[in-house]
């Protein structure tokens, strides 16, 4: 997983949901300024409050005496997003696909989902309390392996 360090902007933010806008502003203005798409703007910003969301309630337990640690690198190609909280993590693959059988109606996943759906690449760190987002520009073509993985 790539490191905060390679981030060109890091910041630990209060553990609130509101923070998520305030750091949200900033990646903004830089996807604004090397021209991405109002699409993938959307993309982002839904991913991105997606993980922050996860990391402040489920990672940090809405507890206020932690932090939320956000890097981002914006490029001309791609988009780079890492988000930390201070939780004990969890187990990416255990978490049940929404879209199949009893787990229709339940909510747990779709967060995940949707993260999965809009970012191009998404990796957990081995203990499960980060995740590092990539979304390009230009789509990377896929490969047999994610094909598979995607069926």
């Amino acid at each position: 997983m790539a490191s905060e360090t390679q981030m060109s902007s890091s910041m630990t933010v209060e553990n609130t949901l509101s923070a998520a806008g305030c750091v949200f502003e900033q990646i903004l203005l830089k996807m604004e300024d090397k021209g991405f798409s109002k699409d993938d703007i959307f993309a982002i910003h839904l991913a991105f409050t997606e993980a922050f969301s996860n990391a402040v309630r489920h990672g940090n337990k809405m507890d206020p005496t932690k932090e939320v640690k956000v890097g981002f690198s914006v490029d001309m190609d791609k988009i780079e997003i890492s988000i930390t909280d201070q939780g004990n993590g969890f187990e990416p693959q255990a978490i049940p696909d929404p879209r199949f059988g009893k787990n229709l109606y339940k909510p747990a996943g779709r967060g995940l989902l949707l993260m999965r759906s809009y970012m191009d690449e998404i990796e957990f760190s081995e203990q499960g309390n980060s995740v590092y987002m990539v979304r390009y520009k230009e789509k990377p073509p896929i490969s047999k392996k994610q094909k598979r993985a995607e069926q």
